[in-house]
């Protein structure tokens, strides 16, 4: 599909309401692989979509910031005609909430992931923490431009269990990023503030569903991360969920437990 800037590549299964799947910072569409199946088996129509800059979406484009993606997901659910539930991982959470904004006739519903929604503010207490610190320090590395610090930061944010690809997974991840214009893609992206996303979270209108891995690394305190995403939202919009033992990944980590999450929000507000 084509829209300003460039082109967005998805691909669509099943049928039944609509569900799009976005994903995450430096990865592609195959981040899902173990959820659509479920869901298209649930009685959904699951599109699963590249953000601007990755997989086989046009990798350059002018800018990378949560209210361009969530632009190109509004053009993606008006394309294959919506309404749509929203699902979004990491920077594609705050996407999700800045399109359910601008577009409530579009957007039915938001599922965030590990959401990076709200402005971060980085303090000295925070890098107490070793498992910050650690995660904190191969951001760094790559917004210098290292895959290999990227690998070692996808390693490191998934604690403990690990999906059965894992090396394939990984192999494939730093294949994509080696492609010209991917690993700018990913440093512009982690330039990018989710002040955008933050600011709109008071405007949305649609139930929201937030997940958020007990062990996630990106912050020092995931459920207060999520607790204050809620607190932003409308009184009575939003939902909290943890999934203990999980990183910054639970959809790919704990997808059995992701996807029994989804599912009981899409039976609640989109129906089957």
């Amino acid at each position: 599909m084509t829209v300003d800037g460039g082109r967005l590549a998805y691909e669509v299964a099943g049928r039944g309401p609509l569900v799009v799947l976005a994903h995450g910072m430096g990865h592609t569409r195959t981040a899902y692989r173990f959820v659509a199946p479920a869901l298209i088996a649930a009685g959904y129509r699951v599109a699963s979509a590249d953000l601007r800059g990755c997989g086989e979406s046009t990798a350059a484009w002018p800018s990378y910031t949560r209210t361009d993606i969530a632009g190109d997901l509004i053009a993606l659910i008006r394309h294959l005609g919506g309404p749509a539930t929203l699902v979004g991982h990491s920077i594609s959470g705050g996407a999700a909430t800045i399109a359910a904004a601008q577009a409530p006739d579009l957007i039915s519903g938001i599922v965030e992931i590990a959401p990076f929604t709200r402005a971060q503010a980085m303090s000295i207490g925070d890098f107490a923490s070793k498992t910050y610190r650690k995660g904190a320090y191969r951001m760094l590395g790559t917004m210098m431009g290292s895959v290999p610090q990227w690998l070692g930061y996808l390693d490191h944010a998934y604690p403990g269990r690990k999906p059965g690809d894992w090396a394939a997974r990984q192999a494939g991840i730093e294949t994509h990023l080696r492609e010209p214009g991917r690993m700018k893609a990913l440093q512009a992206m982690l330039k990018t503030s989710p002040a955008d996303a933050g600011a709109r979270l008071a405007d949305v209108r649609c139930p929201a569903l937030i997940i958020e891995g007990s062990l996630d690394p990106d912050w020092t305190d995931p459920y207060a991360e999520g607790r204050a995403i809620i607190d932003a939202l409308p009184a009575g919009l939003g939902e909290l969920q943890m999934i203990d033992g999980a990183g910054h990944y639970p959809h790919d980590q704990y997808p059995d437990q992701t996807t029994e999450l989804i599912l009981s929000f899409l039976g609640a507000n989109a129906g089957a």
